[in-house]
């Protein structure tokens, strides 16, 4: 029950166009934490502009509790002792959640398949659709890919093509090991560009000891070049040496 002395002031705009998500965040976070919210809506960008200048502020939402501004959504966190993530900060958060959903993915398709959660062919699946996943992020935007590529992968830097191609090649590969199809299409192109990819990786990280961001999930991500990438490249590797060795 929200007690009577906690008592908060949000100014947030509202707009028939425009309704400000961290405006509704702080009114959340408000409301979780005890306080009874005056919800003040700034519903035009006159009257928005207006309040940022009347109270010396950049941006809305804006919160006051006991008449002190408190500030916006970031500094209202804070006040109330709570965390704010730091956008330059680096995280295997995307990696993981990409790894997690892939794998529940190979798991229900084992099941839809034989009923079978764990086999073999699961974890085939699992590889194939890390890596169809892996290139759908890649080819979100294939130019900041290509770019973040370029900073170390050896066989790009030599032939810049070959950073725009790299996506589609593991997409290409990916799919058709799911499929289970055209294996001498998908096994030399995981095996030739996981090659590379592995030995450019260990060079840059662990040779050259520079520090670098990842490209493996896309051009926008803090996700450290290292472990992460030498991972996709040595699980293309596996996957094609495996599908290679049951094809014989």
């Amino acid at each position: 029950m929200t007690a009577p002395d906690k008592t908060a002031a949000l100014h947030r705009m509202v707009m028939g166009d425009h309704i400000c998500p961290y405006g509704l965040k702080a009114k959340h976070l408000l409301r979780k934490n005890g306080y009874s919210v005056e919800d003040h809506h700034l519903t035009t960008r006159a009257e928005t502009d207006a309040f940022k200048q009347r109270h010396d502020v950049a941006t809305t939402p804006q919160t006051f509790i006991d008449g002190k501004r408190i500030g916006g959504y970031d500094d209202l966190r804070r006040h109330l002792g709570l965390t704010v993530a730091d956008p330059k900060a680096t995280s295997y958060r995307p990696v993981a959640a990409l790894f997690a959903m892939t794998a529940l993915m190979a798991m229900a398709t084992g099941i839809a398949a034989d009923g079978t959660v764990l086999s073999i062919r699961v974890a085939e699946w699992f590889i194939a659709f890390s890596m169809c996943v892996l290139a759908l992020l890649k080819l979100q935007n294939v130019d900041r890919f290509a770019t973040m590529f370029l900073n170390y992968d050896l066989l790009a830097q030599r032939w810049v093509p070959y950073a725009t191609i790299y996506p589609f090649a593991e997409g290409l590969a990916g799919v058709l090991m799911v499929a289970g199809v055209l294996h001498w299409v998908s096994i030399p192109v995981a095996l030739f560009i996981g090659t590379i990819g592995a030995v450019s990786v260990f060079k840059a990280v662990y040779i050259d000891r520079r520090e670098l961001k990842c490209a493996c999930v896309g051009g926008d991500s803090n996700v450290p070049l290292g472990f992460v990438s030498l991972t996709e490249n040595l699980m293309m590797i596996g996957m094609a040496l495996w599908m290679l060795s049951t094809s014989i």
